[in-house]
Formats: C-alpha cells, sequence, structure tokens
C-alpha cells in the first residue's frame, strides 16, 4: 500500500463508506500548510466532517480547574480558524475543539478515541514547536491512534 501522503482521490474513496470524520489536529500552534489543505481535502473528498482540535498544554493550578488556565492568543486563534473556515466554505460540516490539559497528547488521543476518525491528520507547524516535543508527541499518536495517521514532515 502508498505511504498516505501519496494517495490519490481514487485510493481515498474508502474514506466516504466509513461515515465517519476527519480530524485536524495541532498542539496549540498554527498548523502545517500541507496538513490542513490534506485534511480539509479529505473531509471534501469523503463529504465527511472536519474536527479541528486544539491540545493546549496547561499547568494544573487553582485557576485551571476553574476554567482559567487557557490564554487565548488572537494571532493564534485566527490561524487555527483558517482550515476551518475553508472546510466549511465548501460545505464541509465543522466542529471545532480546544482541549486544554497538562498532557495535550494524551487529552487529543482520548478524543480520537471517542470520535473514532477515518482519519487524524496530526498537522503542527514543526517550526513553532521544540523538536523533542513533536517527536515525543508524534511517537504517541503514531502508536496509539485508532485509525490512519498522517503527520506533518
Amino acid at each position: 500500500m502508498l505511504p498516505l501522503r501519496h494517495w490519490t482521490r481514487e485510493d481515498m474513496s474508502f474514506l466516504s463508506a466509513a461515515g465517519r470524520p476527519i480530524v485536524l489536529a495541532t498542539l496549540d500552534v498554527p498548523f502545517a500548510e500541507d496538513a490542513a489543505a490534506f485534511a480539509v481535502d479529505c473531509a471534501v473528498e469523503a463529504g465527511q466532517p472536519l474536527i479541528v482540535v486544539n491540545a493546549a498544554q496547561i499547568a494544573l493550578t487553582p485557576a485551571a480547574l476553574v476554567g482559567y488556565g487557557y490564554v487565548e492568543r488572537e494571532d493564534l486563534q485566527r490561524e487555527l480558524r483558517k482550515p476551518a473556515e475553508l472546510a466549511h466554505s465548501l460545505a464541509v460540516r465543522v466542529e471545532w475543539l480546544r482541549v486544554c490539559s497538562p498532557h495535550p497528547t494524551d487529552a487529543l488521543l482520548e478524543i480520537v478515541a471517542e470520535r473514532e476518525p477515518a482519519l487524524l491528520v496530526f498537522g503542527p507547524d514543526r517550526s513553532a514547536l521544540r523538536p523533542r516535543r513533536y517527536r515525543r508527541a508524534a511517537k504517541a499518536v503514531r502508536e496509539r491512534a485508532t485509525c490512519l495517521v498522517w503527520l506533518a514532515d
């Protein structure tokens, strides 16, 4: 079988039969352009919803326990909205989630297990993350995701 990055539209036809969403995920950084484009394209071609997930790391403090642990950065939110807006403009149903956790990769994988997507596009912009953090998260996603996985490289 071809690596997911080299599939054609015909190769992806099985995704529509599954009736399961496409998940585009990041770790509180903008999306890699190729990851966002691939996820939106898959959702459009498969006729399935797109779930855009931002998994953010927060410290476990009393403020976080009552919902004040995450400080929203407007520039980041603008970047994260772009794939969702593109998918919506192409008649794809979009759900946008922000998950705040001391362990964001684990939280992301819990969402994947709950939603049972056909495909997880793990696409944080690698230039915005420390290399070790990306490698650890990508390894966890590869090993523990319960669906097909596409990694931004």
